[in-house]
């Protein structure tokens, strides 16, 4: 990176347990074992106050995971694309996923990753622990959302949503697509139970985060914890559309 060119700043904004919004200036490379070729960043965790853990991948050429990613029996991992091309695995299954393909492995299968692009190949990756219901389990799904039509979201024209995974409580969480015409806004600011962890695929914004309006644009990462107050709306001449992860289908523990 060299020298600094301007004053030491960031828009960062780090609340432990409540929300975080971190901008892609911001982040530093981590090395973790069975990633080669990939410039790779750790986003939401459990250090941050997250049930899950959130990435963003740059796989160079040649970038490859050839060891596995996840395959615990009790973790449940997600791929989506945000550029390029890759072949990714469940186990035995292989997919050619490129911008918008995305992969869902259940607990026990490893996903295996490996860019197919000339270039760079970006990726938005996550695991989490499966929380597990009796006589349910999940199944490997891949698709890709640009074969998913979008739907009419909370009866307003100007949003629309996608969801990316079945909607059968075998699945304890789901990943979304939720896109705001510009000056679009949610109906309410929300207040709930589930948590999110997003990555801004286009757009700008202001986001409601604990009550707090900060500004987003596209390639910044929010991590949205339990009960933090949340909503946003669209700013500029292009929709602000982000992908997310989100709890379903459990009962919450005592």
């Amino acid at each position: 990176m060299g020298y600094p060119k301007d004053l030491l700043a960031s828009r960062s904004i780090i609340e432990h347990g409540k929300y975080a919004l971190i901008a892609p200036e911001g982040l530093v490379n981590n090395v973790i074992p069975g990633f080669e070729n990939c410039i790779i960043s750790i986003l939401g965790s459990p250090k941050l106050g997250a049930s899950f853990v959130d990435y963003i991948v740059t796989m160079q050429k040649d970038g490859k995971n050839s060891e596995g990613f996840g395959g615990q029996e009790d973790v449940e991992t997600f791929v989506y694309v945000i550029e390029g091309k890759i072949k990714a695995a469940a186990g035995e299954q292989e997919f050619v996923l490129d911008e918008s393909g995305y992969l869902y492995c259940p607990p026990g299968t490893k996903m295996y990753l490996e860019n197919q692009s000339d270039g760079d190949s970006k990726l938005f990756l996550y695991k989490q622990k499966y929380r597990p219901l009796e006589g349910r389990r999940p199944w490997v799904h891949s698709n890709h959302a640009n074969n998913i039509e979008f739907r009419i979201y909370d009866d307003m024209h100007n949003v629309h949503l996608k969801d990316l995974l079945p909607a059968d409580i075998d699945f304890d969480m789901n990943f979304h697509i939720l896109s705001f015409d510009p000056a679009a806004s949610h109906p309410f600011i929300e207040t709930h139970v589930q948590e999110h962890g997003a990555y801004l695929l286009s757009g700008e914004g202001m986001y409601n985060l604990d009550n707090q309006w900060v500004p987003v644009k596209k390639g910044d990462y929010i991590f949205m914890g339990p009960y933090v107050h949340q909503a946003a709306y669209a700013v500029g001449r292009e929709s602000l559309t982000y992908v997310y992860s989100k709890d379903c289908n459990r009962d919450a523990s005592l």
